[in-house]
C-alpha cells in the first residue's frame, strides 16, 4: 500500500518524487530478498529496517517498510520503541499516523484507496485534524508539522488538534528537526503568513521564537503601514518575498524568507511615539541580536558551502539602504553602491526591499527598491563588488618590495577604483606609484 505524504499529494493533483509503501503479509527477511531482485537496496535506521529504493537517475525514491507500531519510551523524537507487524490491519497501521489527511492507504495495483479515519473528507475541506490524541501528543515535532502543512495546502487546524498543539512541550525538539518544519514552510508555501498565524495559535511562538511572538500586537505608524502591527506586516512581507524570491537557488531564496522573517525583529524595543507618530529609528541596528537568537535556534549556518546565516545578518542589518540610498539619491555616489556591495549582495537586498513595500500596499511605493536595482545594475554590482584590479604580483613585478606597506598600497588603490578614479591596471598602478 502506498502511504502518507504520495496518497495525499496524490489527491491533490501534486506530483511526488518521494513514495512511501507500507508491504503487509510478508516476513522482513522475505521482504528483502523480494526488494533486491528488483533493485538496489540500502538499509536505514537503527532500530527499524527501511528499505530505500532510487530509480535510474535519482528520479523516483521509495521507501519500504512492514506496518509498525510506535510507542513513547523516553524524552525527544528519538524516545519511541518500535515494533514492526505485517499482520497488522490497515487502520491499525495508520493510527500511528499523525493527521488524517496523512493516514490514507492506496493500492496502486488495484486503484483501492483506504481511509479508515476520514481523511479525504478533511482534505476536501482543508481541515487538519489528529488522527489519535493520546499517540498525537508522543511527537512534539508534530505541532511544527501543523504550522507547515496549514500554510502549504491553506488548511485550517481542527479545534480538538488545536487543543492537542497547545498543551504540547517543544523543549526537546533540536535544532535540525525546527528547521526541517520551518524550511518547508518558508520554501514550500506560496502563502507563509497562514503557518505564521497557526504558528502563534498553537502557542509555537511563544515557545520557540518569543522574538518573533513580541512583534504581536507592537504598533506602527498607521500612515505608512496601514496593515496594522509589526506582526501582520511581517506575514505580508513573508508572502510577497515566496512569490520575489521563486526563481532564485534554494540557499538563496531561504536567505530571503529568513530576512524577511527577522528584519522587523528590532521593532518591539525601538518603537515610540515621536512628535505625534509611531517611530522606530535604529530598528535595524536594534534587530540583529534577535535574528541571531532566531538562527541559532534554528542551527542553521550554511547549506552547500552558501553562508546562510552570515547572508541573512547582513540583510537585516541592511534592509533599510535601498530606502535610505533612494531619499538621497542626488548625494549617492557609485562608490557607495560599490562599498555596500562589499557587504552585501544587493540583489537580495532589493528582493527584501521590494517586499517590505509591497506588504506596505497603497501608502507605500516601489520607486525606491526599483530605483536602487536599476543603479545597481548599471554599475554591475548586483551580485557582489568589483574585483581589484590590482594585485600583489602586479606591484611585485612592477618592483615593490614585499611587506605590510604593499597591503596599505593595495587597499588605497582599490579604494581608488570603488570611487570610479581607477579604471584599469594600467591607471592601478600609476596610483599605487604616487601612493608612496
Amino acid at each position: 500500500m502506498m502511504v502518507g505524504g504520495s496518497v495525499r499529494d496524490r489527491l491533490l493533483g501534486i506530483r511526488s518524487k518521494d513514495y512511501d509503501l507500507e508491504v503487509y503479509g510478508i516476513e522482513p527477511s522475505r521482504l528483502r530478498s523480494l526488494l533486491e531482485q528488483i533493485a538496489t537496496v540500502n538499509t536505514v535506521g537503527e532500530h527499524f529496517a527501511v528499505y530505500k529504493l532510487t530509480s535510474p537517475g535519482g528520479r523516483v525514491e521509495i521507501d519500504v517498510t512492514i506496518p509498525r507500531r510506535e510507542s513513547k519510551s523516553g524524552r525527544g523524537h528519538r524516545g519511541f520503541v518500535i515494533e514492526g507487524d505485517p499482520w497488522m490491519s490497515f487502520e491499525e497501521a495508520a493510527r500511528r499516523r499523525d493527521f488524517t489527511i496523512n493516514a490514507i492507504l492506496y493500492d496502486p495495483l488495484t486503484d483501492e484507496t483506504v481511509d479508515p479515519y476520514g481523511g479525504r473528507s478533511d482534505l476536501e475541506h482543508r481541515a487538519l485534524r489528529a488522527v489519535a490524541p493520546d499517540t498525537f501528543v508522543e511527537d512534539s515535532l508534530r505541532v511544527l508539522r501543523a504550522v507547515q502543512l496549514a500554510a502549504r495546502f491553506r488548511m485550517s487546524i481542527a479545534t480538538e488538534t488545536v487543543a492537542l498543539c497547545r498543551a504540547i512541550d517543544l523543549s526537546d525538539l533540536p535544532h535540525e528537526r525546527v528547521w526541517g518544519e520551518m524550511e518547508k514552510l518558508l520554501t514550500r508555501a506560496d502563502r507563509p503568513s497562514i503557518g505564521l498565524r497557526a504558528a502563534l495559535d498553537l502557542g509555537v511562538l511563544d515557545k520557540l521564537f518569543p522574538e518573533v511572538r513580541a512583534m504581536v500586537g507592537c504598533p506602527q505608524d498607521p500612515q505608512l503601514h496601514p496593515e496594522g502591527d509589526v506582526f501582520t506586516h511581517t506575514l505580508l512581507c513573508l508572502d510577497r518575498a515566496a512569490e520575489i524570491a521563486l526563481d532564485l537557488s534554494k540557499e538563496k531564496r531561504i536567505v530571503v524568507m529568513l530576512a524577511a522573517f527577522c528584519h522587523d525583529l528590532g521593532k518591539p524595543v525601538t518603537t515610540a511615539l515621536i512628535d505625534g507618530r509611531v517611530q522606530a529609528p535604529g530598528h535595524d541596528c536594534k534587530g540583529i541580536a534577535p535574528t541571531r537568537a532566531v538562527m541559532d535556534r534554528l542551527g542553521l549556518y550554511t547549506l552547500g558551502g552558501y553562508r546562510v546565516r552570515a547572508h541573512v545578518m547582513a540583510l537585516v542589518a541592511h534592509h533599510l539602504k535601498p530606502e535610505q540610498f533612494y531619499r538621497d539619491r542626488d548625494r549617492v555616489t557609485d562608490g557607495d553602491f560599490r562599498r555596500l556591495a562589499l557587504k552585501i549582495e544587493i540583489d537580495l537586498l532589493h528582493r527584501l526591499a521590494r517586499a517590505d513595500a509591497l506588504a506596505r500596499g497603497a501608502a507605500s511605493s516601489e520607486a525606491g527598491p526599483d530605483w536602487f536595482i536599476a543603479r545597481a545594475r548599471a554599475l554591475s554590482v548586483e551580485h557582489g563588488a568589483p574585483a581589484p584590479l590590482l594585485k600583489g604580483r602586479h606591484l611585485i613585478e612592477a618592483g615593490f618590495e614585499p611587506g605590510p606597506k604593499m597591503g596599505e598600497i593595495l587597499r588605497r588603490v582599490y579604494d581608488l577604483q570603488l570611487d570610479g578614479k581607477v579604471g584599469d591596471l594600467e591607471e592601478a598602478l600609476a596610483a599605487a606609484r604616487n601612493s608612496t
